[in-house]
């Protein structure tokens, strides 16, 4: 059984680790409300952009734009976002298993990694990457993840790769964060909202090939920007909710040392008295 004063030695650690931790999950709740209004600010202007592709769809052919051109898929890529550092609970395990077993089911998968836990977990698994980022996860900008978005149409431009997808933390709320997977390349409408569009015929100034130009690749982009978003509201979030689990843990461990603490200290005291009365009784038969 350990000594009063090594459990009182634990005790301050154990306090001291717990003012980091409630200090972390204070500065998490402070980032997480900034990320959650970005996310929440950009996501429209995503969906709106979609929209319009859903709009054109019907006018346009495949043959029209290159990220429109559709493959027998012989190779793929997946842009694995995470985040650079940890204490955020399982969130990067949940998304990096389930870009994992996707790449399992298709024939050939390079990756490009987003983050420093995605870097090293690839290179841990022996994954081939056509490119690393780092740095930007808490507070991704538009000019990083566009970097990003051009190296994933520049392989499946090149015919390096016939499909592209997306692997990120989509942030719903505080205590919910999905691991989605969605496909990005080759851009193909969404059916479920090109069925609820009205038909409306188009005419397109200068011609079709031009509004597709100028449309697509941003819209490629944005896409990006906002699962880096997403994943930046997602890990001030799980970062806020493990710093408050560790924080409440301690608490609890705090009141069990304690407790020990004063159980060791009372046998100190018992002990003391027991041989402060033994050493008596040996004085007076002496």
């Amino acid at each position: 059984m350990p000594s009063e004063r090594e459990i009182r030695r634990r005790i301050r650690s154990v306090r001291n680790i717990q003012q980091v931790t409630k200090a972390m999950q204070t500065v998490a709740a402070s980032r997480m409300r900034r990320s959650q209004q970005a996310v929440l600010a950009s996501r429209p202007y995503e969906e709106r952009l979609r929209t319009i592709l859903n709009e054109l769809a019907p006018y346009t052919e495949p043959e029209s734009h290159p990220l429109l051109a559709r493959r027998e898929t012989k190779r793929a890529a997946i842009v694995l976002i995470t985040t650079d550092r940890g204490l955020v609970g399982a969130l990067n395990t949940n998304i990096i298993r389930l870009a994992i077993r996707h790449a399992q089911s298709l024939p050939g998968v390079t990756f490009v990694a987003v983050g420093r836990k995605a870097i090293g977990q690839l290179r841990r698994f022996h994954q081939t990457t056509a490119a690393e980022f780092s740095g930007f996860s808490e507070r991704p900008t538009i000019a990083d993840t566009s970097i990003v978005a051009r190296v994933a149409m520049e392989e499946f431009v090149t015919g390096r790769v016939d499909e592209v997808f997306l692997a990120y933390t989509r942030f719903v709320n505080t205590l919910r964060q999905v691991p989605t997977l969605r496909r990005i390349l080759p851009l193909v409408p969404e059916d479920e909202d090109l069925d609820a569009l009205p038909r409306l015929q188009y005419i397109f100034e200068p011609d079709p090939e031009t509004v597709l130009e100028a449309v697509l690749p941003r819209l490629i982009e944005l896409t990006v920007y906002q699962a880096a978003l997403d994943n930046a509201a997602s890990e001030q979030s799980a970062r806020m909710v493990a710093m408050r689990n560790a924080t409440d843990n301690a608490s609890e461990l705090l009141d069990d040392l304690t407790l020990a603490a004063n159980k060791a200290r009372q046998g100190r005291i018992t002990k003391e008295m027991l041989e402060i009365a033994s050493g008596a009784e040996a004085l007076g038969k002496g």
